[in-house]
């Protein structure tokens, strides 16, 4: 049954990373402060490494370049792309905290239909820290919050839930839309707050956004990789989707779960729909073929890790997708030295990357 007493949530503030992607100076979090101030910052800047990125006084961050992502992976760099936000996942890497929350800096705080200013990451945390029901659906939605429960007819065998891996949060005002749909609807603005979080069912795929999105790393960061994308790849606008793609067939061949809904935060600007649709084009059209091989995938038993589910992944890419171009060589091969590169500055205690990705030595 769900916990009718309500305890404060916990803060994280020593197990919680904020990931921000940025080529400008984060003026933005002047506004995020009373919200942010307690977290460790990774700002990952995007662009142009010489030129210096000011951050408010006050914020406790650590701040990684092109030079310093050269520097720490030395060849294995080539997986973390350039000139596109995918570059934040460098970030997820670098990390030494259980938890992360990744935001864009056109994100500004949000307010709830009676004017309260909405901490985001607040509810993301609840989201994090209460069980998902990926395996049967609860018509009032999330079943562990106060005054809901799991309604008549939902099996008892699994209202304990599963541990929830990641959190996608939403947007007033600017929606995520592609380049077509920006296009036709240029005024068009998100003025809906629907008061609810659910659990995305297994089997069901889901178009996930990075830029109010939080997940456990422990359990989930290694699958949390953004793709090759922006300067000379095909495509961009794409990471977060491949990202999330490729955690929902890993969560669900793993048992765990994914909430969406709440928490909106204020998406300030559109971005250019010609810019957008130069950079989705090709993903517009390839994803006609991408869906059904996600939808198709299926991953051995032998797979008890998120390593291993992702190297397998890799190789059904290749071998898949390959078909459809010769891009996502490259990318199931960036796939690969993705996972090297995360377990070289990852190491559990006990096993070498190679054992954790190959299995053990015989």
């Amino acid at each position: 049954m769900a916990d009718s007493k309500v305890s404060p949530t916990p803060l994280l503030k020593d197990e919680l990373d904020i990931v921000i992607p940025t080529i400008r100076n984060l003026d933005f979090l002047e506004m995020w402060r009373p919200f942010f101030q307690p977290y460790h910052l990774i700002i990952v800047q995007d662009g142009d490494p010489s030129k210096t990125i000011k951050v408010p006084e006050g914020f406790d961050y650590e701040l990684y370049n092109r030079n310093d992502i050269n520097r720490i992976l030395g060849p294995k760099a080539s997986c973390i792309s350039f000139k596109d936000s995918a570059c934040r996942c460098f970030g997820y890497m670098v990390s030494k905290k259980k938890y992360i929350y990744t935001i864009d800096d056109d994100c500004f705080v949000a307010k709830d239909p009676s004017g309260k200013e909405i901490n985001a990451l607040e509810q993301h945390i609840k989201n994090v820290l209460s069980p998902s029901t990926p395996f049967f659906f609860n018509t009032l939605y999330d079943p562990y919050r106060e005054g809901a429960d799991f309604v008549r007819g939902y099996p008892f065998s699994l209202r304990e839930g599963v541990p929830t891996a990641v959190s996608h949060g939403l947007w007033l005002n600017i929606p995520d839309y592609d380049a077509p749909t920006q296009l036709v609807k240029p005024l068009e603005r998100n003025s809906r707050y629907v008061d609810a979080v659910l659990t995305i069912p297994k089997g069901t795929l889901f178009p996930m956004c990075g830029m109010n999105l939080a997940f456990n790393r422990e359990l989930i960061g290694p699958a949390m990789y953004f793709g090759l994308m922006g300067d000379g790849q095909p495509i961009g606008r794409y990471d977060d989707m491949w990202a999330g793609w490729c955690i929902k067939v890993i969560c669900d061949h793993l048992g765990w779960g994914v909430k969406t809904g709440l928490p909106y935060i204020w998406h300030s600007k559109a971005s250019n729909p010609f810019v957008n649709l130069k950079k989705e084009y090709k993903g517009i059209y390839w994803q006609e073929e991408l869906i059904p091989f996600f939808q198709a995938v299926s991953l051995p038993k032998e797979c008890t890790t998120v390593q291993k589910c992702y190297i397998e992944l890799s190789k059904q890419v290749k071998a898949k997708l390959g078909k459809v171009d010769e891009y996502f060589i490259k990318l199931s091969d960036a796939m690969v030295t993705w996972i090297e590169a995360w377990d070289e500055l990852n190491p559990v205690a006990g096993s070498t990357a190679a054992e954790l990705t190959n299995g053990p030595k015989k």
